[in-house]
């Protein structure tokens, strides 16, 4: 490294090794620190950076003997933390850093907001890192692990920065195996072990975690080979994984194509489906957009692929596709035409794909439309080799019309000769076009007039009715291949027009169903008319809106055309040049897009009137609940107050004791029932102001508990002190205790402590308050956050049902959640969870 910086010339950069866990407990710290020690063993300059032990014995076991870079003390609003030291780290220069928790987010005032940002220094400076993170907290997983464990995970890392790791290796075990290892004490507590055991570390939570992280580094193995193959240029299948692809033409077999392939996926595990569907460069050719939406939609019920490649030659298009996937198998359906189409046009896509297939195993599925189908279709362009062979037969066909009637020695008359003469000028205008046929009819009229018309064998014509009959012959045949010509195109058109209608049908019902409008629609538009890019741009400021490509890519250089949707918007398509009749269609399709622009309009419009809908029904039940629950605390604080400053009656002591006892509880009630309804309409009107800081639980508690109805409520604190401060605003925390706690004591058994137990969980701190009533029905969690209600009680006197209601909205408003567990044994739990002061936050 010193004759690096000596000569002038950076370092190389560093390598980067993660261990990536699939759930917290698995042992990605143990097998980092087990890596270090055999490294230091082969004698290379190995120090910790930042390891984060959790009070785990036998992690705490390996990190001795380590070289330990101390670390930083920062101070964040008034709390001090220990942060890794960056700056000491590169002074120090080793040849490997272990630095645990990839995705933690660094205290304000560094150098850098994330850790993986420290760590792309390291490896910039020439150090090899070795890091840790767990599947929950990658980017692309983050809202999926949320649906699946119920917690959201506020500190991610972009996928890519794992990827770019030179070595990456899953840390796993079995979801038994490691709640084994949690009862046994060796990732938490042991009173902290039923309530992990029973929230995040179910067996179905794991067991999906662990699903998420294989298919994950599954995905990074499969780039990895890729790029190996591409670099190496081996074009040849590789049998790592059967990958099934279908051909899918739009026809009427797609289906049971569809279904063959996805039983052949299916016989291993692992197996892939994928379907493909080949455009020709004139974009609508053939297939119907409809049928290829509903096969579209199978495919993905099945949990399958769909793409869509542009090419004029469909074997090999599709064989390159199947070779980009590294796919095994190729699944294509028999041929709908018959024999005598066969016949004339040739072998099918499938002969052609099967002999060029090589390592590919290729599947000719019959089904029920095999050999059903009609003559070639006079509705189609015309394609170079027919054009050529339209002008081989208009100079061939006469001829060979001659030779067979000159060997019939004139025993025909020049009428039925020249009327076959007309029948092959037609048949070459049915094959070649027009100008082939022109030219069949020159042939065809100097061969009559050579060697049918007297005198023959000269190209004198002797009697002036026959200089008539062949300009007449000429005529009707010029004109007869104009009326053939003319037909082919007009049959070509209306085929056009059908799938033009088609397309336009089936644009339309994505709209009217609600499918995911203008990405949908633009990709939609973009298969149909085999362009490169589609998108929607804002001609005010010039704002890209939406647009689709193949692959994510960027829009292709340069427009082919421009498609005004509304006076403000404009559609931009690249690749191919558009002809007029194509511009026409995508005009009608602008307007579907418009419509769909006025669907998500009119439905933010409607999102934006839900809440104020939703405030209109709180304010009617604010009114109807307040019209009982503030009369009664202050008609019972009025009438104490009214029979102590009544002279007719004398009280006594203990009386006077008991009346002032009553107004003191009703005034406290009625104090608190207003604080609850004004905190509920500032969380309704989105006008709560929140002052975060670390808070510790001990000292809110103790507030909290001051503020009881009863002080001396019987409510036992275990281990509060040793969790560190949570990141919320003291007075709001202090009165989401004090509800929650008041519901407990509430609905607690008689005689039973309600417990309040604290636990650290990564950079969350969860707070639990446990009582031993009833317990709440699973069907009733819900119900029992909603305001105004009131969950197993009969009388009015219990307050408006707002507690649990604003005590879930707070805790939300300062970034946490409030959910309701069972108490083993018996009772409810209720789970406040709430970020660590371990770094910058922000409320949700």
């Amino acid at each position: 490294m010193a004759r690096d910086l000596a000569s002038g010339t950076p370092p190389r950069r560093g390598r980067l090794r993660v261990y990536l866990g699939s759930a917290p407990g698995v042992g990605k710290t143990y097998r980092m620190l087990d890596e270090a020690r055999r490294r230091q063993e082969r004698g290379a300059d190995v120090v910790v950076g930042y390891i984060e032990c959790h009070g785990r014995r036998h992690t705490e076991n390996m990190l001795r003997g380590l070289d330990v870079v101390p670390r930083l003390a920062r101070t964040y609003r008034d709390t001090e933390f220990r942060e890794m030291d960056l700056e000491a780290i590169l002074r120090r220069r080793p040849g490997v850093v272990l630095v645990d928790e990839l995705a933690h987010t660094n205290i304000p005032g560094g150098r850098n907001a994330k850790r993986w940002q420290d760590i792309d220094e390291l490896l910039d400076a020439g150090i090899d890192v070795i890091t840790t993170v767990n599947v929950q907290h990658l980017e692309s997983l983050n809202d999926v692990v949320q649906k699946i464990t119920g917690i959201p995970q506020r500190e991610t890392v972009p996928d890519e920065v794992v990827r770019r790791a030179d070595q990456i290796e899953l840390v796993d075990m079995a979801p038994q195996a490691l709640r084994r290892r949690m009862a046994h004490g060796n990732v938490y507590k042991a009173e902290k072990v039923d309530a992990a055991l029973t929230n995040y570390f179910r067996v179905g939570n794991l067991t999906a975690l662990r699903e998420l992280a294989l298919l994950w580094v599954a995905g990074r193995v499969d780039e990895g080979l890729r790029d190996y193959r591409s670099q190496h240029n081996i074009d040849r299948v590789w049998e790592t994984r059967e990958r099934v692809v279908v051909a899918l033409t739009g026809g009427p077999e797609g289906e049971t194509l569809i279904r063959r392939a996805a039983r052949i996926a299916d016989r291993t595990a692992g197996g892939e489906l994928l379907a493909v569907h080949v455009t020709r460069s004139d974009g609508l050719a053939g297939a119907s957009p409809s049928a290829l939406a509903e096969q579209r939609q199978l495919v993905e019920t099945l949990g399958g692929s769909y793409d869509v490649v542009g090419g004029d030659d469909i074997p090999t298009a599709l064989l390159s596709f199947a070779r980009a996937r590294d796919a095994t198998q190729l699944v294509l359906g028999t041929s709908r035409r018959g024999r005598i189409n066969r016949l004339l046009t040739g072998p099918g896509i499938g002969e052609t794909t099967v002999d060029l297939s090589e390592d590919i195993d290729v599947h000719m599925v019959t089904h029920e439309f095999t050999g059903r189908g009609r003559l070639p279709s006079l509705g189609r362009r015309h394609s170079r080799p027919r054009t050529v062979a339209g002008y081989v037969c208009g100079l061939v066909l006469p001829a060979l019309l001659t030779a067979i009637l000159s060997a019939l020695g004139g025993s025909l008359n020049l009428t039925t000769d020249a009327l076959i003469f007309q029948l092959g000028v037609v048949a070459v205008a049915l094959l070649g076009g027009l100008l082939s046929a022109l030219v069949a009819s020159v042939v065809a009229s100097l061969l009559l007039n050579y060697y049918f018309i007297p005198p023959v064998h000269t190209f004198t014509i002797g009697e002036p009715n026959n200089v008539i009959a062949l300009a007449v012959f000429a005529s009707v045949a010029l004109i007869v291949a104009s009326v053939v010509d003319r037909a082919i195109g007009q049959t070509t058109r209306a085929a056009r027009a059908t799938a033009e209608a088609e397309t336009l049908s089936t644009l339309a019902g994505s709209v009217l169903r609600g499918a995911d409008a203008l990405p949908d629609l633009l990709e939609r538009a973009r298969t149909a008319f085999a362009m490169d890019s589609v998108a929607l741009l804002d001609r005010t400021t010039g704002h890209l809106i939406v647009r689709t490509s193949p692959n994510g890519e960027g829009a292709g250089v340069g427009a082919a055309a421009e498609i005004p949707v509304d006076p403000d918007t404009v559609l931009i398509l690249t690749g191919r040049r558009l002809s007029a009749a194509d511009q026409r269609v995508l005009s009608a399709f602008a307007a579907h897009v418009a419509v769909a622009r006025e669907r998500e309009r009119l439905a933010a419009a409607a999102a934006e009137v839900e809440p104020i809908k939703a405030t209109d029904r709180m304010r009617t039940a604010l009114l109807a609940a307040v019209s009982h629950d503030l009369r009664t605390p202050l008609a019972a604080a009025l009438a104490s107050v009214g029979s102590l400053r009544s002279p007719d009656v004398e009280f006594s002591p203990e009386d006077q004791a008991e009346l002032l006892d009553l107004a003191d509880s009703s005034l406290v009630k009625l104090t608190r029932l207003v604080d609850n309804l004004l905190d509920m309409s500032r969380l309704q009107a989105g006008a709560l102001t929140l002052h975060l800081a670390p808070v510790r639980l001990t000292e809110v508690l103790t507030r909290a508990m001051d503020s009881l109805p009863r002080p001396d409520a019987p409510v036992q604190p275990l281990d509060l002190d040793q969790v560190a401060p949570v990141l919320a605003d003291p007075p709001l925390l202090e009165r989401v205790l004090a509800n929650v706690i008041t519901n407990a004591l509430r609905h607690n058994a008689p005689g039973a402590p309600v417990l309040v137990t604290a636990s650290s969980h990564q950079d969350l701190v969860e707070i639990r308050v446990i009582d031993r009533g009833p317990g709440i029905a699973p069907e009733d969690r819900d119900t029992a956050f909603l305001p105004f209600q009131r969950l197993g009680d009969t009388d009015n006197t219990t307050g408006v049902g707002l507690g649990l209601a604003l005590s879930r909205g707070l805790a939300e408003a300062m970034g946490g959640t409030l959910e309701v567990e069972d108490t083993p044994g018996g009772g409810t739990t209720m789970l406040l969870t709430l970020p660590a002061a371990t770094g910058p936050r922000e409320p949700a």
